[in-house]
């Protein structure tokens, strides 16, 4: 009888198995909907601090994982503020001190103005099939949506977060939620992602909040306000000259 039960159990392990897809084609599907060739994008940044809140806008110009450009729009302070990033570099120009600065190493690491977002978060767009292996664990749900439970490992050396568990929408292929973590193992970020719209075939959060788990705070909202995928995008954008334009 015991035997019987055993082979049960086991058939009925076997059988949750055999329904979970395969993670290589799971993060296919991810970055379907998240990567694109090119994309221009304006947004804001709220950041929650101890004791209020402040908000940053911005546009930004992105093509494919190696070219970043970022232009500050409010408030009054930081307009003219800008970001460039070429490969691996990236430089920041200060319209106050009229200088360019690169932020290289550990300071890629830093917040930028306040935020739980750090450089490397904000100049990302990366294709997660080109830098980690994936294994679907398990289902769960995020308020009413039924996702599947992620766990990602990175073979890429030089990936921010050497390990992610995403909690992806079944339906629409998006991470709703994320756990990014140190090669330690430490917790370092969750991210919650919303407002999830279809934009012309492929469903993108316009809302992430970021909140770094090392720092105090109520975390930073970063909302698209608008966003074109797939467009040209004029070559001089990316060039140390735009800084100063």
């Amino acid at each position: 009888m015991k035997k019987i039960i055993l082979i049960a159990v086991l058939a009925g392990f076997t059988s949750l198995f055999a329904q979970l897809p395969d993670g290589k084609e799971m993060l296919r599907k991810i970055d379907l909907n998240m990567s694109s060739e090119n994309r221009v994008f304006t947004s804001k940044m709220i950041i929650h601090g101890r004791r209020n809140s402040r908000t940053v806008e911005s546009k930004t110009w992105t093509a494919g994982e190696k070219k970043s450009f970022t232009e500050y729009l409010y408030p009054a302070r930081e307009v003219g503020t800008k970001m460039l990033k070429l490969d691996d570099q990236l430089w920041i120009f200060s319209p106050s001190t009229d200088r360019i600065i690169q932020i290289v190493g550990h300071m890629l690491r830093q917040s930028v103005m306040g935020s739980d977002m750090s450089y490397e978060d904000f100049m990302e767009d990366n294709k997660l099939g080109n830098h980690y292996n994936a294994e679907v664990t398990g289902q769960e749900k995020v308020g009413d949506r039924p996702c599947w439970v992620v766990k990602l490992t990175a073979f890429d050396p030089d990936i921010a977060y050497q390990g992610k568990k995403l909690w992806v929408d079944q339906e629409r292929s998006i991470p709703l939620r994320e756990e990014l973590y140190a090669k330690s193992g430490t917790l370092l970020k969750r991210t919650e992602l919303s407002d999830v719209t279809n934009l012309k075939g492929r469903w993108f959060p316009k809302k992430i909040k970021f909140k770094d788990m090392l720092k105090e705070g109520e975390g930073t909202e970063f909302i698209i306000s608008d966003i074109e995928f797939n467009v040209e995008i004029p070559e001089y954008i990316f060039s140390k000259g735009s800084l100063k334009k």
